[in-house]
């Protein structure tokens, strides 16, 4: 209650009005401060290498050194083709779902029944239903799995493996709050650092440089280019948008503008760090691409490497780069679906429900039913991820050439129809009889890009079609009023 000494009414109106002042002051402020908090060097550095760590999984470890092998001679040119799908895109999908807000606001674009779909197809075929059981498991396929006496019982070490990096996975991923500081700031420089002492070793060593083979030899480009797609980080980066965007956000950065040019100058250093490392795993296969390019995987090539110049010691060192690479990919894809999934379902379970479910299942699944789970994920990825791709390009230039409404629709679902009826054909085995044969006849079949020139066909002739009609429709409302 306020006091107005000898009562008088103009003190009182004065004093309320300096209270309402004060008050008011003290709002703009704050709110002042609000709007213009930015990262501190550590948070942003934080941020950054988080996102280069929730990228950086078992693929992104075993491809480059196959391509180094395989390309050899041709490494760098290979390498190039290699990043704009493996380290471009994925940078630009992240950027795009951030300035969206959300996958599901990216793909509400094309009709809030397609957002639902292909967002919760995204997020469970690179979730538990492929992405979570792999990273959990190719550790110790590929790293230690070979090693082991044929008398050792396989089943037994795996599940005592899986068990302990499922747990670190989940106790990481219970609390967002501490994602950045924990995957940024501990297990992602751990995991650089190894890879730095590996790389360096090796290259100290004899170099047996060979020639490029098979596809590399006739087509380095086309070949590289795949190879990246095939990482499918891209479809990972709709997820990991989302999680980035949280995390600045949780780091007091509530303008939307701040967030989106955080997240795009995060992604560009994540991008230029994965592109380094992915440099530096070529070089390996390319300096030893003589003797390693029978290898069956990268996996295969890294451990001789490893081998030659560590002896026993390079076994351990090779677990711990790939159990990190796939402990930071892991505990992003959990973390990623437990947001999703929450607000999917009006949080009725709370995220640490769906953290808990992912993990359990993932586990589950990487013991028993990988297998199975890729008999049916592999085909529902190949399927969405041509979509991901044409979202991620029509996200990124939206503002700039302004799609119509009906350009997201048809570009979108030929990108989706056109890969399905593939799947359907090849590994369902169904007879689609002229379909199939028209499919077989369209451009870049072979190298599975049938669905990229009638895409951006499709694209280019509904966005001149869908701004035709628009300015059509202004014109003759325009008519409409004169005529009144």
């Amino acid at each position: 209650m306020i006091r107005i000494k000898g009562g008088n009414a103009e003190d009182f109106v004065l004093c309320l009005l300096d209270k309402g002042l004060f008050l008011f002051n003290k709002i703009i402020i704050d709110y002042l401060e609000e709007m213009m908090k930015k990262l501190s060097k550590s948070q942003f550095l934080q941020v950054s290498i988080m996102l280069f760590g929730l990228f950086f999984g078992a693929g992104n470890l075993i491809f480059p050194p196959l391509l180094g092998a395989g390309a050899a001679d041709k490494t760098l040119i290979a390498l190039l083709a290699f990043a704009i799908t493996a380290v471009l895109f994925p940078v630009m999908g992240a950027i795009v779902v951030s300035k969206t807000e959300g996958l599901n606001n990216l793909s509400s674009r094309v009709g809030p029944s397609f957002a639902i779909v292909f967002t919760t197809a995204i997020y469970l075929s690179i979730g538990p239903g492929l992405g979570i059981p792999r990273a959990g498991s190719v550790p110790f396929e590929m790293a230690i799995a070979p090693y082991i006496s044929e008398t050792s019982n396989l089943v037994l070490l795996r599940g005592l493996y899986t068990l302990v990096f499922f747990a670190i996975a989940l106790a990481i991923a219970l609390k967002p709050s501490k994602l950045a500081q924990r995957v940024g700031k501990y297990l992602t420089p751990a995991l650089l650092l190894l890879i730095l002492i590996m790389f360096i070793k090796i290259s100290l060593m004899p170099k047996d440089i060979g020639e490029a083979i098979g596809a590399y030899k006739t087509s380095p480009i086309t070949e590289g280019f795949i190879q990246g797609y095939n990482t499918m980080d891209a479809v990972a980066a709709l997820n990991f948008g989302f999680v980035i965007s949280l995390t600045i956000r949780r780091f007091g950065i509530k303008d939307k503008k701040d967030v989106t040019n955080y997240t795009i100058k995060s992604g560009l250093l994540a991008g230029s760090v994965l592109f380094i490392v992915y440099a530096l795993l070529a070089s390996i296969g390319m300096f030893t691409s003589l003797h390693s390019q029978s290898a069956n995987n990268g996996a295969e090539i890294l451990a001789n490497a490893t081998r030659a110049g560590f002896g026993r010691l390079g076994l351990i060192l090779l677990i711990a780069i790939f159990t990190l690479a796939c402990l930071t990919t892991c505990v992003g894809l959990i973390s990623s679906g437990g947001e999703y999934f929450s607000s999917l379902f009006n949080h009725k379970l709370s995220y640490r429900a769906w953290v808990y479910i992912w993990t359990i299942f993932s586990f589950i699944m990487a013991n028993f039913g990988l297998n199975t789970l890729l008999e049916f994920s592999v085909p529902l990825l190949s399927a969405i991820y041509p979509v991901a791709l044409l979202l991620i390009v029509m996200g990124m230039t939206h503002e700039l050439i302004d799609y119509p409404s009906l350009a997201y629709k048809l570009s979108a679902y030929t990108a989706v129809i056109l890969p399905i009826l593939t799947v359907l054909t090849t590994s369902f085995g169904l007879n689609l009889g002229f379909v199939t044969d028209l499919l077989q006849g369209l451009p870049l079949y072979d190298q599975g890009l049938h669905w990229l020139l009638p895409s951006l066909i499709v694209l280019i002739l509904s966005s001149f079609g869908g701004k035709l009609l628009k300015t059509r429709g202004k014109s003759l409302r325009q008519v409409e009023v004169k005529s009144r």
